[in-house]
């Protein structure tokens, strides 16, 4: 007798029908990127929290409880696990975690943040929605960045580890570099198309198969 699939739960439905705010360009992404080279690809929903706290204060002791610290100074990262604090400003903070993470998925990172601010002065807000992300991967990543990003980006100065605000094609972003030819950026969701575009064609001249 064959067995019949098990019915989709309201959240597994919910998660079908998703859209990520790079979703067209996901081919593009897969036919621009060159193995070894350099790749482009979208990593969809990650769950993002906006902190606003005194990381010096008894609220900000309670967050990095369950954060597993928070950065001290610009361009720091900190973070347990899964879960990574990206340093904004000397009271704000994003937070970055798994998809699974966010409550609308069964997470209880969220909460956990606001019962840990617990009435102390600060803001905890999800921002899963308000971002998207884009991983830029292989020896070529630094060099295509550079057309269009006014950090310095050499290895002596943004060390794998660092996150800082920029601009990148005009376009204001948070840059993680998260390894050494590893970089994650984090656009607004209405750019996302526009970057991705950028992107590919900074990558082009990196990404074809006649550069040796």
């Amino acid at each position: 007798m064959a067995e019949t699939a098990a019915p989709a739960t309201t959240r597994q439905k919910d998660l079908s029908a998703r859209v990520s705010p790079a979703a067209q360009l996901r081919s593009a992404f897969e036919t621009g990127s060159l193995r070894g080279v350099v790749e482009l690809a979208e990593v969809s929903f990650l769950t993002m929290v906006g902190l606003r706290v005194d990381r010096n204060s008894d609220a900000g002791q309670r967050i990095a409880s369950v954060t597993g610290g928070l950065p001290a100074a610009c361009g720091g990262v900190s973070g347990s696990g899964d879960t990574t604090v990206l340093w904004l400003g000397p009271a704000e903070f994003l937070v970055v975690a798994p998809m699974e993470a966010h409550e609308s998925l069964g997470g209880d990172l969220i909460q956990a943040l606001k019962e840990a601010l617990a009435g102390g002065e600060g803001q905890v807000v999800d921002l899963s929605a308000n971002r998207t992300t884009f991983e830029l991967t292989g020896p070529r990543a630094r060099a295509v960045l550079e057309k269009g990003c006014s950090l310095d980006l050499h290895p002596r100065v943004f060390k794998a580890g660092t996150a800082l605000s920029t601009e990148i094609g005009n376009i204001p972003a948070i840059l993680w570099k998260t390894r050494d030819d590893s970089y994650r950026i984090f656009p607004r969701a209405s750019f996302a198309d526009f970057l991705g575009r950028w992107l590919l064609d900074a990558m082009r001249e990196y990404a074809s198969p006649e550069v040796p």
